[in-house]
């Protein structure tokens, strides 16, 4: 804990607002210290800075705390003139705070929202117009970077949850550009943000090629010891899973694995790595290092279905059914068949689930032609070519495909013409 206080804020992997709040943090504390010790001069000046720090800053809150202690200052010296002219400022900026509160009560709400469970989230998608209505209004009447902050990420929010990724890539775009002309504050505006939604929306948008070109460029712009770097270096990994450089996926596999910070992460975030290590091990066994061993005992301990796997069912289930489909285990294979019909009947009615439940047919139908690799490719024909008609659905909806859904079904076709393996 004593450590704390010895962070180095400035390095520029940092959001970049950090380390401008920090020196405003430290300040408020110099001088509030000084002011309860008496010493009225000195925190006067301490104040002063402060206050201008967080005006350029646009640190609504820090500038009410820093007021507040000028207030006290002036009033206990009977500075007259000085005191009433910081009353006033101080009734403007706390006037102002009081909205940008009302703002964060808007957007937390939806955040809060967002991660819930898939189900929860698509009631989000109604009440997303009225909060933005709301934060727009906030935003024409006070343009301050916190109230613009807000509305840019439900903005990214909404189009987000609707699969509209196009409209993601305009939206970062004219961020990027309303900074480039200096109409952005350049102390709070993060530009890691920008970059990681405009990779994640060329990912969405089926632009794994170009995304992936800058997935790479971006990598060394996020802090390996932080939880955004775990979070790109996620997105990174998909697009290579997606564009089939598997070795490339290895090698980010690794990354993450080996990185001494992969044990903080959260439980869930665990098991998304576990997740994707067992997708690559199954579809590249020769360049993964995890054991068949390890991977089939990976795959005994995964739930067929689990409450506090929302996101993460739709590809367990699909995993375990390719597994025993490989192994050709009609026992345990028939189970999860029937799981998929389950599954399907009560969790995918949604018409943006169609691309997972064409993709479940398909699974289906391997079994129906008793693994008959020539009756499953023609009679899934039709299939796949809905299937390949069918954009990917919005976050809202479904989890994330960490290997296209076309190009699972080529490799459960190839896991037909394979004698059984006994892996």
């Amino acid at each position: 804990m004593n450590h704390l206080f010895f962070l180095d804020h400035t390095d520029t992997r940092h959001p970049v607002y950090r380390q401008y709040e920090q020196e405003c943090l430290d300040l408020l504390y110099q001088a509030g210290v000084l002011l309860r010790e008496g010493e009225y001069t000195m925190s006067e000046k301490l104040y002063g800075k402060s206050l201008r720090l967080t005006v350029e800053g646009e640190f609504t809150t820090h500038q009410v705390t820093a007021l507040h202690g000028l207030r006290q200052i002036y009033a206990e010296q009977r500075q007259t003139v000085k005191f009433k002219a910081i009353c006033t400022q101080l009734c403007k900026a706390e006037q102002l705070l009081q909205i940008e509160l009302e703002a964060g009560h808007l957007f937390w709400e939806a955040k809060m929202l967002m991660a819930e469970q898939v189900r929860v989230r698509q009631t989000l998608l109604q009440k997303l117009p009225e909060l933005m209505a709301k934060m727009e209004g906030h935003y024409r009447k006070n343009p301050t970077f916190r109230i613009y902050d807000y509305l840019y990420k439900l903005r990214l929010m909404q189009q987000e949850l609707v699969g509209d990724y196009e409209g993601v890539i305009r939206t970062t775009a004219a961020s990027e550009k309303l900074y480039q002309q200096g109409k952005l504050n350049a102390r709070r505006f993060d530009r890691r943000y920008n970059m990681y939604y405009s990779v994640y929306a060329y990912f969405q948008a089926r632009r794994v090629h170009p995304g992936l070109k800058l997935a790479q460029e971006y990598l060394n712009a996020f802090h390996r010891s932080s939880g955004n770097w775990f979070v790109f270096l996620e997105l990174y990994l998909l697009l290579a899973m997606h564009a089939g450089d598997y070795r490339h996926a290895n090698e980010l596999l690794s990354m993450a694995f080996q990185n001494p910070f992969y044990a903080q992460l959260r439980d869930s975030a665990h098991q998304r790595w576990e997740l994707y290590r067992a997708y690559h091990h199954f579809i590249d066994p020769e360049n993964s290092p995890l054991r068949g061993l390890h991977f089939t005992q990976f795959m005994q301990t995964l739930p067929d279905y689990s409450r506090d796997k929302q996101g993460l069912n739709v590809a367990i289930l699909i995993l375990q059914f390719l597994h025993y489909l490989r192994l050709r285990d009609v026992e345990a294979l028939l189970p999860r068949l029937e799981g998929l019909r389950k599954y399907a009947s009560n969790h995918l009615r949604n018409p943006a689930a169609q691309r997972t439940r064409l993709f479940f047919r398909l699974l289906q139908l391997t079994v129906k032609e008793n693994f008959d690799v020539r009756a499953s490719t023609r009679k899934g024909q039709a299939l796949l070519t809905r299937l390949e008609q069918t954009p990917m659905p919005g976050e809202a909806f479904a989890g994330v495909e960490i290997i296209p859904y076309e190009n699972l079904w080529q490799q459960t076709l190839q896991i037909l013409q394979l004698p059984t393996e006994g892996r």
